[in-house]
């Protein structure tokens, strides 16, 4: 069933709009927010983790894929824990890892290839599906998983006009 502020999209033509998405999407953020990031290699997903994480006060030169260490925390207003899921075998490594309390932390947790540890995800929990459109382009689609991620779609969508 599709509430309102369930879904919005974002059309980006470039790195600089893709920017703007993220800090917008920053400020809109709060403790215990998890957002599931999809997309292709190269989509884009950790140079919008980099926006959301300058946005809320990390260094942003300090923010890099965790392609093999799998958890990266960064200071700032709000932590930020970055994870990339996609070298899991399954939710037990991650759970293993000490991820479980990342999903219910006093941060902003946004996991790359969420999917592969999907049954450990909030009910409430936003999800980014970024589409490559071009060199430079991408559609981001923001999927709300209940009234928290629905509430801060809705107050994105505003944000952006």
């Amino acid at each position: 069933m599709t509430t309102p502020g369930s879904e919005y999209r974002f059309a980006s033509s470039s790195e600089r709009d893709t920017q703007r998405f993220g800090r917008e999407l920053a400020r809109v953020l709060s403790p215990g927010d998890v957002i599931s990031l999809q997309g292709q290699l190269g989509a884009g997903k950790t140079r919008l983790v980099q926006s959301i994480a300058a946005e809320l006060g990390c260094e942003n030169s300090f923010v890099v894929s965790p392609t093999f260490t799998l958890i990266h925390e960064y200071d700032g207003r709000l932590p930020v824990y970055h994870v990339d899921a996609y070298r899991l075998k399954d939710s037990e490594e991650f759970l293993d890892m000490g991820g479980g309390e990342l999903l219910n932390g006093d941060g902003v947790c946004l996991i790359e290839w969420a999917d592969r540890i999907g049954d450990l995800l909030p009910k409430d929990h936003l999800r980014i599906e970024i589409d490559v459109t071009g060199e430079q382009s991408r559609m981001f689609r923001c999927l709300a998983a209940g009234p928290h991620s629905s509430r801060c779609l809705q107050a994105l969508s505003q944000a952006i006009r």
